[in-house]
């Protein structure tokens, strides 16, 4: 029997919305540690968390108990603070996805603009690269931010997805699908690995797993919320099986 086949896109599985449901009622339950456990049981590639200054969901702890039993590459989502820059060269994770943030905000709105403040994510790349850790910059589909990217030093960019997942007429769906597969194409280009996400769940995925360069896909609260009806393994084996049916 032949082996499986390993599919080109990697699905990284963000679970900060297991501890959005624990710290409705701040109790110890359910643990985000444990759908990482069993993400990565299923197929997935790597476990995403965002550790937010408001600490909304994911807490340090969670943090520093991941780094020490995730054995697949650990993704960690941060502002560009040096509260954070300090917390990620102590754990020192993978991986650090450096995304805006604002306290008032459900969700990450938009890109970085990685352009506009060249000269403090140069040093924040400076400092977590130093630590052996890899930078990605989470930004939209703009050649300009791509470029900024390259310039600070990183050398993995997250492509926004959230307008293209958010949008409601079929032509504003394959306007945003073009913006994408050519900066995709564009930090390919740079010598930039290419990664996206933002809004993707059951339905949207398949195009932008089949865009050429996507090398990596980060979901979470799609994810989540299927596991609420058939268990996490199921709802990240599902994914896993769709993105592996385009790439």
């Amino acid at each position: 029997m032949s082996e499986r086949a390993i599919p080109r896109v990697r699905l990284g599985v963000n679970v900060d919305h297991v501890a959005t449901i624990r710290q409705q009622r701040g109790t110890l339950y359910p643990d985000p540690v444990l759908a990482a456990g069993a993400a990565i049981g299923a197929g997935a590639d790597q476990i995403t968390i965002h550790l937010r200054e408001d600490r909304r969901h994911i807490q340090d702890r969670d943090l520093v108990i991941m780094r020490q039993v995730v054995e697949v590459p650990l993704n960690l989502e941060m502002a560009a603070t040096s509260e954070m820059v300090e917390i990620a060269r102590r754990i020192r994770p993978d991986i650090v996805t450096l995304v805006p943030e604002k306290r008032v905000e459900r969700t990450t709105e938009g890109g970085l603009d990685v352009a506009g403040q060249l000269t403090l994510m140069a040093r924040v790349v400076a400092q977590l690269r130093d630590a052996g850790i890899a930078v990605s910059m989470f930004v939209d589909p703009e050649a300009v931010q791509l470029r900024a990217s390259l310039e600070a030093g990183a050398t993995i960019v997250e492509l926004h997805t959230g307008d293209y997942a958010d949008s409601t007429l079929a032509s504003d769906r394959i306007r945003h699908l073009d913006e994408l597969r050519l900066a995709a194409q564009q930090a390919h280009d740079l010598g930039l690995v290419v990664a996206a996400g933002h809004g993707l769940d059951y339905h949207n995925t398949r195009a932008i797993a089949a865009l050429p360069h996507v090398e990596e896909l980060n979901i979470g609260h799609s994810i989540v919320a299927r596991a609420l009806f058939v268990g996490m393994a199921e709802a990240v084996g599902e994914m896993r099986r769709l993105i592996g049916e385009v790439s």
